[in-house]
């Protein structure tokens, strides 16, 4: 890759806090080849339509040598890939298994009997602003929220919750194809091996003595191996993107207030603004994984079989040819079917969660809160390009109600 590539330039941290005229450019080729043999897929009909296309691999393995193979077996921990690196019939085989204690329609009760215990994190978190005049959304707020409930949702025990924080951050840095510079890989290992370390002892202790959480549902119908690995993408996957979207909520209606104003008169206008958001700037940027399985045909170009393919998630939310006036905040979008949790037999599996999450945290956080202002905008960003967000988003507090 030369540095003047627009891939480059989209994954140079310099350009992290706006990437988004960088997404226009690369819209006018909506099939474009790097120098490096990997094609970008950036406008909305062509990622949906990849997304969706059995010929397009989410298995890495199917890549030629030389390119990055993320979700691959780890030699070190002997994990398999999680169901996210597999391909029909393993993926749909595990999909359908992991889903059985999580969601409709073997288990349609399991995540609206967690929003008891969620509201009451969200309330104690927001009750822990009492006396500050600043907090960071992120470590304060949008951070331990997700890892509550991603413990919650594996049956881990509450005490043990804090070890999670430290895995999630650095499991998340392997999603970054250009991770290596800040020793991401190394830092991802670790918490491998310590994650996995402490699952072998859980779930043992789980077939033993069952109680609630996937983890013990899961037990009996799974390897350890795969049921470690199901885990390990939970927690990045459930807690990671959810951090994003909290915050980027945030920022953006901080920096939106008229919306803010209306949203504070008029909670019902959750659902459309967190919508809107996911399509605006949403926690997943991009898929950098897939791989074509034989030569496609698509926008006038044909992508080889074997050629890595990104799927650009957030350029395509923002394409003209679908979305009128594409980047204007709009929580009146009519016809919002956005890319925010991908598309597909892929789709993201904890959206549920995550929309709960949301729908928690920012009506209270907004009801409860009065901020005076953002501390620092553009805040600072992670490192990582996927999973796009801020690292952290310091804010002047003005009031604080029951």
């Amino acid at each position: 890759m030369t540095s003047g590539t627009l891939l480059a330039q989209i994954t140079d941290y310099a350009n992290r806090a706006d990437p988004y005229p960088l997404y226009a450019e690369l819209r006018k080729q909506p099939v474009r080849r790097e120098d490096d043999g990997t094609y970008l897929v950036s406008t909305y009909y062509e990622v949906r339509s990849l997304a969706n296309d059995p010929r397009l691999s989410n298995d890495t393995s199917n890549r030629p040598s030389g390119y990055a193979r993320v979700g691959q077996p780890d030699p070190e921990t002997g994990l398999p890939p999680s169901f996210i690196f597999t391909d029909p019939p393993v993926h749909d085989q595990l999909r359908d298994t992991i889903n059985r204690p999580f969601g409709p329609p073997h288990s349609p009760r399991f995540l609206d009997g967690l929003r008891g215990e969620l509201a009451k994190a969200v309330t104690e978190l927001l009750d822990a602003f009492e006396g500050k005049d600043q907090v960071d959304i992120v470590e304060d707020f949008a951070y331990p929220l997700p890892v509550t409930a991603i413990c919650k949702v594996l049956g881990v025990p509450r005490e043990d919750e804090p070890r999670f924080h430290g895995w999630a951050d650095a499991l998340a840095s392997s999603i970054d194809p250009h991770s290596g510079a800040d020793g991401g890989p190394e830092k991802a290992q670790r918490a491998r091996q310590e994650m996995g370390a402490y699952l072998t002892g859980l779930i043992e202790t789980k077939r033993r003595h069952p109680g609630p959480g996937m983890l013990s549902a899961l037990a009996p119908d799974m390897t350890p191996a795969d049921l470690e690995a199901t885990a390990v993408l939970l927690l990045v996957a459930g807690h990671e993107t959810t951090v994003n979207a909290i915050t980027n909520t945030t920022l953006t209606l901080l920096r939106h207030p008229d919306v803010l104003d209306r949203f504070q008169k008029d909670p019902d206008l959750a659902v459309p603004l967190i919508e809107e958001v996911l399509r605006y700037e949403p926690p997943v940027q991009f898929v950098p994984w897939t791989t074509a399985l034989a030569d496609i045909d698509i926008a006038g170009t044909t992508i080889p079989k074997g050629s890595p393919v990104w799927l650009m998630l957030a350029a395509a939310n923002r394409d003209p040819r679908r979305f009128k006036d594409p980047d204007r905040f709009d929580p009146d979008r009519r016809d919002n079917e956005h890319l925010g949790f991908y598309t597909g037999i892929h789709y993201c599996f904890g959206a549920p969660l995550a929309r709960i999450e949301l729908h928690l945290a920012v009506p209270e956080l907004f009801r409860r809160v009065t901020f005076s202002r953002l501390l620092e905008d553009p805040p600072p960003y992670r490192a990582n390009a996927v999973l796009r967000g801020p690292r952290h988003l310091p804010v002047a507090i003005e009031s604080l109600t029951a």
